[in-house]
């Protein structure tokens, strides 16, 4: 086995780093006032620049580093394109959420997504489908982490793939078992800034290996003309179909319960603010520069059988070993901070939203404290298992889990916060009619040309709108008072 250690010792030094603030997250984790608000939401006390940060890094995954520009380098500067409807996600979050939200959540004393659909519209119904939407839906994207690490880990070593996959899993398991939320956001701070600067140098990289742009575009458009037009490169990208990734990964994040919690967590108004323009200003500049990468790439590595290891593979052609080392923790920093949320998130579902809700309200905090640590741990696992046989492009399995997340979460979440006649027989409806029908849709596309031309989740969205309104005009109750 032939190890490139100028490569790795940069990568081990990022883990140890990473593992250190996990540790110290420990030490102030014993001493909090709430387990539970301090485990699961930071103790409320993100700063503007964290906040940002930690919502970039969350957001930012193996499908932004490793599966988009797989499909760029696969589908050309069209995907460039539809990539850049994520450049709203930050800002829309907190535009649509902010200061309500967090208003609201902290009245509720809501520690989850779900504690604040639980208040708001007072049905266990809401509470048992929340909760299993997230456990299912982010099951699948935790699952396209747990590949994209193993990838990355795997052509960094020589290592089978199972086994790298492995090391990665105890890794992140480990680190976030220790630390809870706090370290999930403060290391996102600095994960947020190595692919800030990652990005920017890698790219740069290329081009000069390209011989320029010019250069580089010409060889693109000598290879197939379609590699240089917003359609693909089989024309696959039809104007609506990219615009329908504005609900995808444009305004529609602000239902992804993992983004979403990030705008209960702020410490205050200021901090809200300054994160929305730093996160909507990073965010549109990582995803600009690892897509062109991903495209960049194709004419100087033609023939890459595995388009998800595009970048890793071309760090290692184009940068020394040990700048490519420095740089693909980049990559790894986006899927450690994906990953440490989604896990957060479902173990909270599980203990807080089920256990401590259905199963034993009047557990002890030591209790709670063990089952915490335990459910995480487990929920790792089973992943990894999951993991075990990855599918061609890990960029549709994360699209999937956004695309399910949405249709069951969009108008419970805006319309209870900002409709009074919301309620939960609504909510209900929404959820049911959402998630089945882009389950329905999303296999129907599976197998023949995209329903309407669309993604599967436009269809879904709007059809979960109408049964929200419909539903809840047809049981209307006295106003909601906030």
């Amino acid at each position: 086995m032939n190890i490139n250690w100028s490569v790795i010792i940069p990568l081990i030094i990022f883990t140890i780093l990473v593992f250190a603030i996990g540790f110290w997250s420990n030490r102030k984790l014993s001493n909090a006032k709430s387990f539970l608000g301090d485990y699961f939401l930071g103790g409320r006390e993100l700063g503007g620049l964290v906040l940002a940060m930690t919502m970039v890094a969350t957001y930012g995954s193996a499908s932004s580093f490793l599966g988009g520009p797989g499909a760029a380098y696969s589908i050309g500067l069209g995907w460039v394109l539809l990539a850049m409807t994520q450049v709203a996600t930050g800002y829309f979050t907190l535009l649509i959420l902010g200061k309500k939200f967090a208003i609201v959540t902290r009245r509720f004393k809501a520690i989850t997504l779900i504690d604040f659909l639980k208040e708001r519209y007072k049905s266990h119904t809401v509470v048992i489908l929340s909760a299993f939407s997230i456990i299912i839906f982010l099951f699948s994207a935790m699952a396209a982490q747990w590949v994209g690490g193993a990838y990355l880990i795997q052509l960094l070593t020589g290592l089978s793939y199972s086994s790298a996959l492995f090391i990665f899993t105890i890794t992140v398991i480990i680190y976030v078992v220790i630390g809870g939320f706090r370290a999930v956001a403060l290391t996102d701070t600095l994960q947020g800034i190595v692919m800030f600067f990652g990005t920017l140098i890698l790219l740069i990289a290329v081009i000069v290996a390209g011989g320029g742009l010019n250069n580089i575009f010409a060889d693109l458009v000598a290879e197939n003309p379609n590699l240089v037009s917003p359609y693909g490169q089989d024309g696959q990208l039809t104007p609506a179909y990219v615009s329908s990734f504005w609900i995808l990964v444009g305004v529609g994040v602000v239902a992804l319960p993992q983004v979403a919690v990030r705008a209960m967590s702020y410490r205050d108004a200021r901090s809200m603010h300054r994160a929305l323009i730093i996160g909507t200003i990073v965010v549109g500049f990582i995803m600009l520069n690892m897509h062109l990468i991903g495209v960049f790439a194709r004419p100087i590595m033609p023939g890459i059988e595995i388009a998800d290891q595009v970048i890793p593979l071309i760090a290692l052609d184009v940068l020394p070993g040990w700048l490519a080392g420095i740089v693909l923790a980049a990559p790894l920093a986006a899927m450690m901070s994906t990953l440490d949320s989604l896990l957060l998130l479902v173990s909270s579902s599980v203990v807080k939203d089920l256990y401590i809700n259905y199963v034993k309200p009047t557990a002890a905090i030591g209790h709670v404290k063990k089952v915490s640590f335990i459910v995480t741990a487990l929920i790792g696992i089973v992943a990894f298992l999951m993991a075990l046989n990855p599918p061609e492009l890990l960029i549709y399995l994360n699209l999937f889990a956004f695309g399910g997340l949405e249709a069951a979460f969009v108008w419970p979440l805006i319309l209870g916060l900002y409709w009074k006649y919301a309620n939960a027989k609504g909510a209900i409806a929404s959820m049911i009619v959402g998630i089945s029908s882009y389950i329905i849709i999303y296999l129907f596309n599976e197998v023949n040309e995209p329903l309407l031309g669309v993604h599967a989740v436009t269809i879904p969205v709007g059809l979960s709108l109408l049964a929200f309104v419909s539903v809840s005009l047809l049981f209307k109750k006295e106003a909601y008072e906030f």
